[in-house]
């Protein structure tokens, strides 16, 4: 067997107003070998079949991987730039049985809808009918006929937080194996939930229902099973909620599975998680006693496309003059370069936050002190590294604030540690993310708590402002089912 494989990922904000562009892909993962010991999240899927495929004397072939800290649209010309180098490689490897990639599932670009529908449509024309095609996505995707169409097997991670990559990339060769081999045929069927919201998975009902999905695959035919939350600041027409079902060989079973999984979430829709708005959120912090109260900046979480450097929780906080509390993380390369330059132990005056637009808010003056520095500082998410580039740690007053040099959300409790901030010592925890710090602050709280923030990723989905995706989704409407079932 000869395997082909490959990564291109970056997941967009349409509404953005940050580019994504060449500088976006090459700061975080660049390279055609990724398998070969490179962290991050989009380095984990290949150097996991890569680990599979030589295990079982197959030939490995890999393409580029790279991806971006999610934001704006990807510009046209890197975005096929990126693209063509894939498929020419793909084309100098043939003939190949098995080609697997690890995308998103919510890329766009400009002139591109479905990134990974155009990918998926344009591998079938090379590798044609026979060959296998698998693709691994994040749940927060779009998916798309074009995907289903050409794509062999769609897997989507199970967990939010994606703490399981390797699990489904593993789950995803050995399907892909099975049907190149003649085991199974698989086929994909998916249902609209006509739902827009957040599915966080450790949680009830959403746990419970992640188990008794999982608990299908491998019983009466079925294969695998995935929830697509959607990704609900993406402008494509098939933005939203819907589940995938594939079976071995049996269209009808995948569609009626599918159909009974989008109901049973439908109906658990009352039940699912709501957000406190920011001023509630706080309030409900401020009458409490106990610590590390860890707060979730929610809207302005850069792995959503949000700049990082909202400054509407800050601004509340120090109007309560509160202390103890640590912020993170804000993205600022040109302040973190001044600091480094001032050193530790430097007494500055510096504008924090507020430049990229007026999802960010207006910025704050502060006389900060520098108390620590961490070149090249990593996080994790489950076992995947995460680059945050440059931090400084700056103190005002009580107040601790980690800015750093590469967008991204904050996953773990090193975004703090790697300075020397020692979190058992605050009384509250800001952290800019919607849900992938939990795994990592959870141990640590003392509570935690989702703050529905203003910014560029509002949890409010009854206002994002599509242009290409009907608005007959709950809870914009609260019956998305009603007009098809009188016409029953």
């Amino acid at each position: 067997m000869k395997l082909f494989m490959a990564s291109l990922a970056t997941e967009t904000n349409s509404f953005s107003p940050i580019p994504t562009g060449w500088s976006g892909f090459k700061e975080h993962l660049y390279t055609k070998t990724a398998s070969r010991g490179e962290p991050g999240l989009y380095a984990a899927a290949v150097t996991c079949w890569r680990t599979i495929a030589e295990a079982r004397g197959w030939e490995v072939v890999e393409g580029l991987c790279t991806y971006a800290q999610p934001a704006g649209p990807t510009v046209r010309a890197v975005y096929e730039t990126m693209r063509d180098d894939i498929l020419n490689d793909l084309r100098v490897a043939m003939p190949v049985d098995v080609v697997l990639m690890s995308m998103h599932g919510a890329m766009i670009a400009q002139g591109y809808d479905d990134c990974e529908g155009d990918m998926m449509a344009r591998i079938r024309e090379i590798v044609g009918p026979e060959a296998t095609i698998g693709l691994e996505l994040d749940p927060h995707c779009h998916l798309t006929e074009q995907m289903l169409d050409n794509a062999t097997a769609i897997i989507c991670y199970k967990e939010y937080p994606h703490v399981d990559v390797v699990e489904r990339a593993e789950e995803l060769f050995t399907l892909c194996a099975d049907a190149a081999e003649g085991r199974t045929a698989p086929v994909m069927r998916d249902y609209d939930c006509r739902m827009m919201t957040m599915y966080h998975t450790p949680f009830e009902p959403v746990r419970g229902y992640v188990d008794r999905m999982s608990a299908m695959e491998g019983k009466d035919g079925i294969l695998s099973v995935s929830l697509v939350h959607g990704f609900p600041w993406g402008d494509n027409p098939c933005c939203g909620t819907r589940t995938l079902v594939i079976t071995d060989g049996d269209a009808g079973l995948a569609s009626r599975r599918a159909e009974v999984l989008g109901r049973e979430l439908w109906d658990m829709r009352g039940d699912l998680r709501r957000f406190p708005s920011m001023e509630e959120g706080l309030e409900r912090a401020a009458s409490m006693n106990v610590a590390p109260i860890v707060l979730a900046d929610f809207a302005d979480n850069a792995g959503g496309g949000a700049p990082s450097d909202a400054t509407f929780v800050l601004r509340a906080a120090l109007d309560r003059g509160w202390k103890d509390i640590a912020f993170g993380t804000f993205w600022d390369p040109v302040l973190v370069g001044m600091c480094i330059d001032a050193g530790v132990g430097a007494k500055m005056a510096v504008r924090l936050g507020g430049k990229i637009g007026p999802m960010s808010g207006d910025p704050i003056d502060l006389t900060v002190t520098v108390r620590g520095i961490a070149r090249d500082a990593v996080q994790h998410l489950g076992k995947a590294e995460m680059r945050m580039g440059d931090c400084v740690w700056l103190e005002a007053d009580g107040v601790h604030v980690v800015v750093n040099t590469k967008r991204t959300q904050t996953f773990h409790p090193e975004t703090f540690e790697n300075l020397g901030i020692d979190l058992s010592r605050m009384k509250y925890v800001v952290v800019k993310s919607s849900q992938h710090f939990y795994d990592g602050f959870a141990p640590i709280a003392a509570e935690v708590i989702h703050l529905g923030t203003p910014g560029a990723i509002t949890p409010d989905f009854t206002i994002v402002p599509f242009t290409k995706r009907d608005s007959n989704y709950w809870p914009k409407v609260n019956d998305p089912f009603a007009e098809e079932e009188a016409a029953r």
